[in-house]
């Protein structure tokens, strides 16, 4: 089993280097690393270059939604594991997203547990993640695949990829993958696969997160509730 690690950025030096660290401590190391550039500015790139083996591709078209789709597009692996630029990987990742799809022929994708770690109090506590996605569970009927660290077979991704929304004002990318693909088997998750990710997103634009991305759901529940 081979897995490819997509790793989407837009102007992530501050973070790119950590997350690639991560990697390359990995005890079972991926069979691929890409990073796909979306129009980078500073000097995320020139960072990415100087870690060996790390494939640099580039998507010209502005957003997460066409970045993501070049980088699982361009993998050769037979699982497509992806994480943001600001996560940080525990050791056993790719041990650990191995175990999980060995588990079961039926298992199309392997969601994981997310811990943020620069944000006071909220770093202590993993289970913010779990109240947090408490509700999309219990509509979706599965953990949702969330962008810091998801991972899914390279054939459902050929067999879904055409019928994804490719408007990111209309859905949240992960979670238009995690109704789409949930047709296709099971969607397992991994809760000692924690993960690691910056809370920038709270710090910074707290209405959109608690606000913005709440609405966001459950219009694409409507929209997508009879894939569930």
């Amino acid at each position: 089993m081979k897995v490819s690690v997509v790793i989407p950025v837009f102007n992530e030096e501050k973070y790119i280097k950590n997350c690639l660290d991560s990697l390359m401590r990995q005890k079972e190391k991926p069979d691929e690393i890409i990073v796909v550039d979306n129009n980078c500015t500073d000097k995320t790139v020139s960072i990415v270059k100087k870690f060996e083996g790390v494939k640099i591709i580039s998507e010209k078209r502005q957003g997460i939604i066409p970045t993501r789709n070049t980088g699982f597009d361009q993998v050769t692996g037979d699982i497509i594991a992806r994480c943001d630029a600001d996560t940080f990987l525990p050791p056993d990742w790719i041990k650990n997203i191995k175990n999980s799809f060995l588990k079961d022929k039926s298992i199309v994708a392997v969601s994981m547990p997310v811990l943020i770690h620069d944000i006071p109090f909220i770093d202590k506590f993993v289970f913010i993640f779990y109240i947090y996605m408490f509700i999309p569970m219990i509509l979706m009927d599965h953990y949702p695949l969330v962008g810091p660290s998801m991972a899914i077979r390279k054939s459902a991704w050929e067999k879904i990829k055409k019928e994804l929304c490719t408007d990111p004002k209309k859905v949240h990318e992960d979670l238009d993958l995690s109704f789409h693909i949930r047709k296709l088997g099971e969607v397992y998750h991994d809760k000692k696969n924690l993960v690691l990710t910056s809370g920038r997103r709270i710090k910074y634009n707290p209405l959109s997160f608690f606000g913005e991305y709440i609405v966001r759901f459950f219009k694409m529940y409507f929209s997508h509730r009879h894939l569930v």
